[in-house]
Parts: C-alpha cells; structure tokens; sequence
C-alpha cells in the first residue's frame, strides 16, 4: 500500500508527466483488491489479468455512463425542438382556422347577396316582360284606330 507521501509524489512529481486524482484512486483501489483465486499453475497471469480486467470494466461503465447521458441529451433536444415545432404548428393552425372563418363568413354573405340579386333580377324581368305585354297592346290599339 501507497503512504500518503508516495500518493502526493504520484500527483504531484518532480518532472515528466502526472497523474490524475482518478488515476491515483484507480491505482490505489487496484493494490487493495485480494488477488483471485490461484488454483492454476500460472500465479503470474491470474494476478495481472485480473486488475486488467477490473481497469476495463469500469472504463466501460463509464463510457456507457457517458454515452447514456449524451444519449439523454439528444433525446432531451430532440423533444424540445419537437414541442418548438408543435407549438409554432398550433399557432398555424389557430391563424389557419380564423382565416377559414373569415372566408366561410364571406362566402355565406356572398351568397345571400347572390339570392338577392337573382330575386331582385327575376323581379326585373317579370316586370320588364309586363311593361313589354303592355307595349305591345298599347302599339296594337295604335295601330287600330
């Protein structure tokens, strides 16, 4: 086991690369570990192949760590621009529906206008083709006396 001033040497040495805390931790949890069980030949191999594989597992339980939360993160973006998206399609909708208002409003009056103005035109001609039958009498008298 490290003491605490083998520690501070390892984090903070006098020239060439350091190492991190994490680093530091990672070797220290690695000397603490009971070695496996050696009930093969080959004491050598066991022993190294198991922190090996400890170092391994737990790189990759954070890097799937890391990729679930930008995983998270995607999918949080991806429903924010999607409730974006719903909330500019309903103020669409809503215009879309008060313009559809507004034209249905004016087509109702055009056509009451239209079954006024054809009224008002067979009302014409019906009185047209009255003055007409009078003319016509009244040019038939004319000519008879």
């Amino acid at each position: 086991m490290l003491s605490a001033r083998e520690a501070i040497q390892l984090e903070h040495p006098g020239h060439g690369p350091g190492l991190t805390a994490n680093e530091i931790q990672e070797l220290l949890s690695l000397l603490q570990y009971p070695s496996p069980c050696q009930n093969s030949g080959s004491r050598g191999s066991n022993q190294a192949v198991y922190p090996t594989d400890e170092r391994k597992r737990k790189r990759r339980m954070e890097l799937n760590r890391e990729s679930a939360r930008r995983s998270r993160l995607r999918r949080k973006k991806h429903l924010e621009g999607l409730t974006q998206q719903l909330n500019r399609l309903k103020i669409e909708n809503r215009e879309l529906q008060n313009r559809l208002g507004s034209i249905i409003n004016q087509s109702h009056a055009l056509w009451r206008e239209n079954d006024h103005l054809m009224s008002e035109s067979m009302a014409l001609k019906a009185r047209l083709s009255g003055l007409r039958h009078l003319l016509v009498a009244m040019n038939a008298m004319q000519q008879a006396q």
